[in-house]
């Protein structure tokens, strides 16, 4: 009964050389019909002998080599098998192949695939059986009505090309295998089915999706996907598996339209090309920084890590020069998923009770578990980690918990969202005892503001990294201690008390449905003088980590909005302080310039702001949103603006200095990199880089920008008086990038290296006014000196003053691609890599300034 049901392949027997020639030539008179009509004129007579015979000489000469005759033009009814000598068919360069290959993990299980066959490794670019690998005896048919099967060897189909009617296929040198009709069209192509891989030339439409497989050797649907949404976004989602269900974004172009296109072009870069949008026309997700095609393989691949990465690899007249046969990774996006992962469901990057390590150096994530926890399963770490002792009992008592369990710390480390207790403020030892007593407490988790959070099993996003600055206090079991000890005394209680108990129990839950019975009953009674408020549709995307406020608490906080210490582009700032235990200072930016129409994009944005987690961030406390109030509530920096720190008449410290611009740096980098969605600020500028009590520079107005109108954002700034600040692109019909704030921190970079304003009409020379053109002067000339005269602190650090006054001239180039990336410019700041020397001849935008 069940192999009635099956849909059986048939393999066709081999053809003999003469079939296969005949075959291959009417292929290509197929293809070359409409030249040769064009060339000779003469639509409707017969082809030439002495043509037709030109065309099937290379062939002839191909004769005696069986393997590769039929790899250029693929006819109807010819076969592959996983053993023998038809394995594969090939590009005619050889750089590709398309049929069966073999498993690492077991040679007897084969995929139907393409694959880079000049490399070593054989690297899979496309596979479409991962989950569903086939045996010995299967075979693939490409149909006489057109199709490609795949059969198992019993017979049964696991995979059909969803066309039917090709007249020939082919393995083309871009990787891309293609099924053509009768007119040459393509009817089917691997390009428009992608895996976890995309190739120079390779267009990915909306609707597509990127899935990586499950582990490097697992070819199974894994835990990530990159989709090209229909309403033109392209966003990474972590998802379910084995089902799919998308869980959370956590990287994303956060753009909209009608849709858009993946593109990797054959120059090495791959972009996002939105339908129909002038404001963000393309968006660049990996510039072009690869080696010449003609000497390397290049690919992108979304590995099982959720990172998208950028590979290449020296082809053979490369290696014959002297170079390494090794992949390299060029780029990666996210640049450090570590730091972005902030997921309401699922374990994160690495599994539950783990935490993800990112390292720089090979530009891979690494998973470990907390100490006193093992991998359930050290080959799929995805899996999680497992206590390796028994849980705290809830029978202990406060007494008996220290002498079996200790909080031991680990520094840098985060579990974030889940928690079940929240504290604020609390000092460390506090917040380690309350942990150790609560047995439903796994860890407690710290941070430099007094903040303590209580975590149950299992434990989530977990990541480490020296941005990270949080300290977990986690609970294991003391040395001397191996089995819980039960309280004796309580259980003891118990049992004699057994039926007072029951009675007792018996009460409470009789007394429980009679009171449930009057709250149900006064329930329905008051829903019909319930009013359903905006306010309580928009509850789902309200999180934990900012609060809601009502306009009444905060205009009482602000003693009726009367202190303003701020004002921008998206509002008035005021300072208030908070009606609690501490008085805890407040800023309060009422936004009084947001289009009523945009209540959606309010919401959406408060909610990105309120998962962005950074040391260089000023964070979101919480927000009003209540009738037509829009408010917003950071805490209050008492050392307000870095304006009024640099420009106050008294100069800072260099190495203070030092610290802001790696403090802002980092914080774009965040922003642009390593958050899960990418924000643009589009408005950086001393006004909006606010010091704490320790002068630690914090980034304020991120998010905003989207907000805003496209030409108010313009307008508003420009009245302002910050236009100096402003990208080229600004004032050209172009679409904007995260370029347009490497642009903007380089002129910040500079007055704080000056400690001076970027424009000054006070100066005394007017070369000197625009304090980009100046710095430019003076690097051509090699007097970086006359930049920080009279700064003897600066003077004796020269070599930071040039590397630092480098990397601002490149950050102000007029082409975006020629700006560096907010990663390549952190690295270039603390040292880790060179910074070459910019280009000499001021760039256009700046003189056109002076």
């Amino acid at each position: 009964m069940h192999s009635a049901r099956m849909n059986l392949c048939v393999i066709p027997v081999e053809k003999s050389w003469s079939q296969e020639v005949t075959s291959i030539s009417r292929e290509l008179k197929i293809q070359s019909s409409s030249a040769h009509k064009a060339a000779v004129g003469q639509s409707n007579q017969p082809r030439p002998m002495a043509h037709i015979f030109l065309l099937l000489l290379p062939l002839l000469l191909q004769l005696p080599h069986s393997c590769t005759l039929a790899q250029h033009i693929i006819s109807p009814g010819s076969a592959l098998k996983p053993e023998g000598p038809k394995r594969s068919w090939l590009s005619p360069s050889g750089d590709f192949a398309f049929g069966f290959r073999s498993l690492e993990t077991n040679s007897s299980l084969y995929l139907l695939a393409i694959w880079f066959d000049q490399i070593e490794e054989k690297t899979i670019v496309w596979y479409t059986n991962g989950s569903t690998p086939v045996s010995s005896g299967s075979s693939l048919q490409f149909t006489h009505n057109g199709t490609l099967s795949l059969c198992d060897s019993t017979g049964a189909e696991v995979w059909r090309s969803p066309i039917s009617g090709g007249a020939y296929a082919s393995m083309n040198d871009t990787g891309n295998f293609v099924i053509y009709g009768a007119d040459g069209s393509p009817k089917w192509q691997s390009f428009t089915t992608p895996a976890d891989t995309i190739l120079p030339s390779q267009e990915l439409s909306s609707g597509t999706i990127l899935q990586a497989k499950l582990m490097d050797t697992d070819y199974s649907s894994g835990r990530f996907i990159l989709s090209l949404g229909t309403d033109g976004n392209m966003t990474f989602y972590t998802v379910a598996v084995p089902t799919g269900f998308k869980y959370d974004g956590y990287w994303s172009t956060n753009t909209s339209g009608n849709g858009g296109k993946l593109v990797y072009d054959a120059n090495g870069t791959i972009y996002y090309a939105l339908e129909n949008s002038m404001k963000y026309p393309t968006i660049v997700i990996m510039s072009a920084e690869m080696d010449s095609t003609d000497q390397y393989f290049h690919w992108a691949k979304l590995d099982p890590d959720g990172v998208l990465r950028q590979y290449k690899y020296p082809k053979r007249v490369v290696v014959s020069s002297g170079l390494p046969a090794a992949w390299t990774v060029v780029q990666a996006v996210p640049a450090n998923i570590c730091t972005i992962m902030y997921s309401n469901f699922g374990s994160g990057v690495c599994g539950y009770n783990s935490y993800c390590m990112f390292n720089w150096n090979q530009t891979e994530t690494e998973c470990a578990c907390a100490p006193k926890y093992s991998f359930f399963d050290p080959e799929r770490k995805y899996k999680g980690c497992k206590p390796d002792f028994a849980l705290q009992s809830c029978d202990l008592t406060e007494a008996q918990v220290p002498e079996q369990f200790q909080m031991i710390p680990m520094n840098n480390i985060d579990w974030p969202l889940r928690a079940y207790e929240q504290y604020y403020p609390m000092n460390e030892t506090t917040c380690q005892q309350l942990c150790l007593t609560d047995c439903f407490c796994a860890a407690a988790v710290f941070d430099q503001d007094g903040r303590c959070w209580k975590k149950k099993l299992p434990l989530s996003n977990g990541n480490q990294g020296t941005e990270v600055q949080r300290t977990v206090f986690l609970k294991v079991p003391k040395n001397n201690y191996s089995h819980p000890l039960m309280n004796t005394e309580a259980r003891s209680k118990w049992k004699a008390n057994r039926k007072d108990w029951i009675l007792g129990g018996s009460i409470i839950i009789g007394v429980s449905v009679f009171l449930n019975f009057l709250f149900v009953l006064a329930h329905l009674l008051g829903t019909r003088n319930r009013a359903t408020t905006r306010k309580n549709q928009l509850r789902p995307w309200i999180r934990v980590m900012t609060r809601d406020f009502t306009y009444r608490e905060l205009e009482e906080a602000t003693n009726g909005f009367n202190e303003e210490v701020g004002r921008g582009a998206s509002g008035i700032v005021y300072k208030g302080h908070l009606h609690d235990e501490f008085g805890t200072s407040i800023a309060v930016k009422k936004i009084d310039r947001i289009p009523r129409e945009t209540d959606k994009e309010f919401t959406m944005e408060v909610e990105t702001i309120g998962h962005t987690l950074h040391k260089n961030l000023v964070q979101l406390l919480g927000f009003c949103y209540e009738g037509t109030e829009r408010l917003l509530v950071y805490p209050f920096m008492p050392n307000g603006s870095l304006t009024k720190f640099l420009f106050s008449g008294m100069r800072p410290s260099w190495d203070l200095r030092v610290d802001i611009s790696h403090g802002i740096a980092r914080g774009l980098l965040y922003l642009h990199d390593e958050c899960g969605k990418q924000i643009i600020h589009c408005d950086i500028k001393p006004e909006n880089i606010l010091l704490d009590h320790n002068f630690i520079a914090k980034i304020s107005d991120f998010g905003l920008a989207k907000l805003l109108k496209a030409e108010q954002t313009q307008t508003s700034t420009g009245i302002r008086g910050t236009r100096g600040y402003f990208a080229p692109e600004w004032f050209k019909n172009v679409g904007i990038s995260s370029k347009v704030d490497v642009y903007s921190f380089g002129i910040v970079l500079l007055e704080i290296v000056c400690s001076r304003r970027n424009v000054d009409l006070k100066a005394a020379d007017e070369e000197q006014v625009i304090l980009t053109y100046w710095a430019y002067d003076c690097y051509r000339c090699g007097q970086l000196d006359l930049l920080v005269e009279g700064d003897e602190e600066a003077i004796t650090n020269m070599n930071m003053v040039e590397r630092f006054t480098r990397v601002a001239l490149w950050c102000i180039q007029d082409e975006p691609a020629m700006r560096p990336t907010m990663l390549k410019v952190t690295k270039m700041l603390e040292g880790a890599i060179e910074v070459p020397q910019p280009p000499i001849n001021t760039p256009t935008f700046i003189s056109s300034l002076l």
